[in-house]
């Protein structure tokens, strides 16, 4: 025997609660933008009814946002002695310039561009690199802080992915690509590099501007 549902009809012909699917479908046929959903028993129905539908209907991504929240609360504090790096691209591809600077101050410790042609995520990958060789240098084991996953991801694979022809215009940046790979793989750091949490932190202090 079918389980009995209850029918909850928020926008639609006459609003309310419908006992059998025909009876909802009445009210939901032909009716622009229809807000409706069954439940189980009555009393989950009733309380999504006086809910309302754009918490009932959007439940789960109420979820997801609160645990995004949760996620936020559970990020750590800025490490202040660190570098954070980032790129300015003018059209992508286009031309990349990136820097790094003292977390603390935002003083510019290095730049590098205009490079003619590029893209973003390059010219990220470019910036965490030359700040790892920068600390280096310095025999420094400070955070080094980018706001790129992507970039993240090549780092950690030690290779990129991108479908930037390789050509005349393109072969100043990826000189500085295959540099920077080759750094990669011939040299050992220890300095954590780490995903600056915008939505909690704001702009990344390294960044150009120009969003």
């Amino acid at each position: 025997m079918a389980k009995s549902k209850f029918y909850v009809v928020w926008v639609g012909h006459k609003p309310g609660i419908y006992r059998t699917w025909p009876e909802c479908q009445a009210q939901v046929n032909n009716y622009p933008q229809a807000k409706y959903k069954s439940y189980e028993s009555e009393k989950e129905a009733q309380e999504a009814f006086t809910r309302g539908w754009q918490k009932s209907l959007n439940f789960t991504s109420d979820k997801k946002k609160e645990a995004a929240a949760a996620a936020l609360e559970e990020v750590p504090e800025i490490d202040y002695n660190s570098i954070s790096v980032d790129v300015g691209c003018s059209g992508n591809p286009g031309i990349v310039e990136y820097k790094g600077v003292d977390t603390q101050t935002s003083e510019i410790l290095f730049y590098y561009g205009p490079i003619a042609k590029g893209t973003n995520n390059l010219g990220e990958f470019l910036a965490i690199v030359h700040g790892l060789a920068y600390l280096k240098e310095r025999g420094s084991n400070k955070t080094v802080y980018t706001d790129s996953r992507t970039a993240l991801s090549w780092i950690r694979k030690k290779e990129v992915a991108t479908n930037l022809v390789r050509d005349e215009s393109t072969q100043e940046i990826w000189f500085l690509v295959d540099r920077a790979l080759k750094w990669l793989r011939t040299n050992e750091y220890t300095n954590p590099i780490v995903k600056w949490e915008t939505k909690k932190w704001g702009e990344i202090k390294a960044d150009f501007g120009r969003k």
